[in-house]
């Protein structure tokens, strides 16, 4: 074992003790120290339904003291690779989305000021506009691959220009994607126009939609995306209700027949050798799942992401 922040092992002290932080990570590093900062948003004024997600960081922190540090179908060793620390939660405004956006941008900017890359737990799915606006400033338009139920391409809601429905439209308006290198996976259910999908592929966005993905291997699917994607920064977004709500009921806008978990899996497997510059599992909204499922579910999802960062080895 390096020398690395470390996950509490639940032989050194119980797993229902201790401060809740993501895998019972120290939390006492400082950026500067870090390769990869895990950060809270909790953030829900931008949703539309059920609220909730503010306590999204909380529950999937709570739940992912089930996880350890080696990841047994890959052989990462994410721990051991790189410098990896729960950083804490942004400091968002629960009475003024404008100003949380500000917020969160800041926020993230500084963090990437120490050329680290950044896991966030949403949060709601807004809180990936302001996120965006950080890494393009640090990376220049980066390549996206979204996992969701919807394309959050609204151009307003209920005449907003910045909720939980159009983070991605206006992120293609400032400039903060390369379209070509954009792959949205799961989308699906029922919609306000019959081309609510096609503004996406109008800018040059692969889209998935679910149907493609039923009874498959998703795993010549993300060969087919690293080939799109190549070379270049590329950021992973992962709303939790791209699942079928039959694994992940805690959420704000679920759909039936979404991903399972076997493919959700593949999908992050799958961008290992992509140059990820910043990761997020949002819209966990842990008081509609009293199981936890949802939370322990988004956990392992994100502890998969820290398993596919650049740098992490595999052991032999």
């Amino acid at each position: 074992m390096s020398d690395n922040p470390q996950p509490l092992g639940g032989n050194e002290t119980p797993r229902f003790g201790g401060i809740a932080t993501f895998m019972r990570l120290p939390a006492t590093s400082s950026p500067e120290d870090l390769d990869v900062a895990v950060v809270g948003v909790p953030f829900d004024i931008g949703t539309s339904n059920r609220p909730g997600a503010r306590f999204g960081p909380r529950g999937i922190r709570e739940e992912s003291v089930l996880l350890r540090p080696y990841n047994m179908a890959t052989r990462a060793a994410p721990f051991d690779s790189l410098r990896i620390d729960d950083v804490g939660d942004v400091a968002t405004n629960p009475y003024n989305l404008a100003d949380s956006i500000g917020r969160i941008t800041a926020h993230f900017e500084e963090l990437l000021r120490h050329d680290l890359v950044t896991v966030a737990m949403g949060g709601d799915h807004t809180i990936v506009l302001p996120i965006l606006r950080a890494m393009a400033a640090k990376h220049g338009p980066v390549g996206l691959v979204h996992i969701d139920a919807h394309t959050d391409i609204n151009d307003t809601m209920f005449g907003e220009k910045i909720a939980h429905g159009t983070p991605f439209r206006r992120a293609v308006e400032e400039g903060l994607l390369d379209g070509p290198r954009v792959v949205q996976i799961g989308m699906r259910g029922t919609g306000y126009a019959a081309d609510d999908f096609d503004w996406s592929r109008e800018q040059g966005f692969r889209v998935v939609q679910v149907e493609e993905c039923w009874h498959l291997s998703l795993d010549p699917l993300m060969a087919e995306v690293r080939d799109q994607l190549g070379e270049g920064p590329v950021y992973l977004s992962f709303d939790i209700d791209g699942l079928d709500p039959s694994f992940a009921p805690g959420t704000g806008t679920p759909e039936i027949a979404g991903l399972t978990t076997i493919q959700a899996l593949e999908i992050i497997r799958g961008c290992r050798g992509l140059d990820l510059v910043g990761c997020d599992l949002v819209e966990v909204a842990p008081v509609y799942d009293a199981s936890g499922a949802t939370s322990l579910t988004a956990a392992n999802m994100l502890y998969e992401m820290l398993c596919v960062l650049p740098g992490v080895e595999y052991r032999k």
